[in-house]
């Protein structure tokens, strides 16, 4: 018996190297992914690095559905990092690369592997704002205006 589509979300970020490039074709990978759909992607967004240094960020979220379990789809988002030249020298470092798995259905995952929903999104408006353009009901008007002070631009 085949597993139940299951709603995904997915926020991309890259800010080495040709950004947009990175992005445009990790999405178009992400919907070839085995048992995975790619049902809608966000316009793209550039924001300061989050607490760390270097170069603006490029941001995009995607809307995928799968029958791939969390940790399944986490390896297969990790590999297409490492496949971009993703290199982890230390936390929140400038990357080629970073998908994160925002939301997993309507799951909660806390395990040392993943955290569902990402335990920070709420805190980022590079995510919020694009996850608000493909699903207004998941994001709620008072969590972007506490955001406010952080500049995010569509692109």
């Amino acid at each position: 018996m085949a597993r139940e589509l299951v709603n995904v979300y997915a926020g991309l970020g890259a800010n080495l190297g040709h950004a947009r490039l990175s992005l445009d074709a990790a999405i178009l990978a992400l919907g070839k992914l085995p048992e995975t759909l790619l049902v809608g992607c966000s316009s793209f967004y550039q924001s300061a690095p989050f607490q760390a240094d270097g170069a603006d960020y490029i941001n995009v979220v995607v809307h995928l559905q799968t029958r791939l379990n969390a940790i399944d789809l986490l390896r297969a988002f990790q590999r297409l990092e490492d496949l971009a030249g993703r290199e982890r020298p230390f936390r929140n470092a400038p990357r080629t690369l970073d998908i994160d798995l925002l939301l997993f259905g309507d799951g909660e995952i806390q395990s040392p592997a993943l955290q569902v929903p990402h335990p920070r999104m709420r805190e980022r408006a590079f995510v919020l704002l694009p996850l608000k353009e493909l699903a207004p009901g998941l994001v709620k008007t008072d969590e972007l205006l506490n955001l406010q002070s952080q500049v995010v631009k569509r692109l």
